[in-house]
């Protein structure tokens, strides 16, 4: 069955949608225990921002915190288990920012500007956490089964619908998303050395384009 609701002539609504980690969830946590984890996590994306994923270790982040090494390794057991906390909380705060967020990246502004915005927030994420999604995105399968993908495929063909867009909506979502592959950006930005203004310009005319021969 079809994630994506059945394509319509009238404006869709808000996509009922819940902020979903990009790996799988942890248990619930205590309160205290929640705020702790916040507050390593909030270090280490100070960290990963300044530095780049590859340069952060359990030592740094807690320094950063001000807390005690064996602290982040109690939490997280290591490395490998920070890294993948990192990510569900980056993931989980930019899926916050297009679903629930002020406009034009959240509701409120006309649909064709939301997916320009979201497109443009998508970039700019990662850039910052790109070492941690080509990291998670080895599997070449696993990757189109991410629920953090299904949140950003069922967001993307909203608005196409609410933007009047025709036709395959499904395909054409996919096509938007494969824009924002976190491989290809690193690609573009890394290897073809491509500044990030050609590649948010690049967006831009793409989504542009979808919307205006859509209708």
């Amino acid at each position: 069955m079809s994630q994506y609701p059945p394509a319509q002539g009238t404006p869709v609504p808000e996509p009922s949608v819940r902020v979903l980690p990009v790996v799988d969830g942890a248990q619930p946590e205590r309160a205290d225990a929640a705020r702790n984890r916040a507050r390593l996590l909030e270090a280490a994306s100070r960290l990963v921002a300044e530095h780049g994923a590859g340069h952060v270790t359990m030592e740094a982040v807690a320094a950063a915190a001000s807390v005690g090494k064996g602290t982040v390794f109690r939490r997280f057991g290591d490395r490998a288990g920070l890294m993948r906390a990192l990510l569900d909380h980056a993931e989980q705060e930019y899926q916050k920012a297009f679903l629930f967020g002020p406009a034009p990246l959240g509701p409120g502004a006309p649909a064709a500007e939301r997916l320009e915005a979201f497109g443009i927030a998508t970039l700019r994420h990662l850039e910052t956490y790109v070492d941690l999604y080509l990291a998670s995105e080895r599997c070449p399968t696993r990757r189109y089964s991410f629920p953090a993908r299904a949140v950003q495929a069922t967001h993307v063909a909203a608005l196409l619908r609410q933007a009047g867009v025709t036709g395959d909506v499904e395909l054409l979502t996919q096509a938007l998303l494969g824009y924002l592959d976190a491989g290809l950006v690193n690609h573009l930005r890394t290897v073809r050395r491509l500044p990030a203004e050609r590649v948010e310009a690049g967006w831009k005319d793409l989504a542009a384009r979808v919307v205006r021969e859509g209708h």
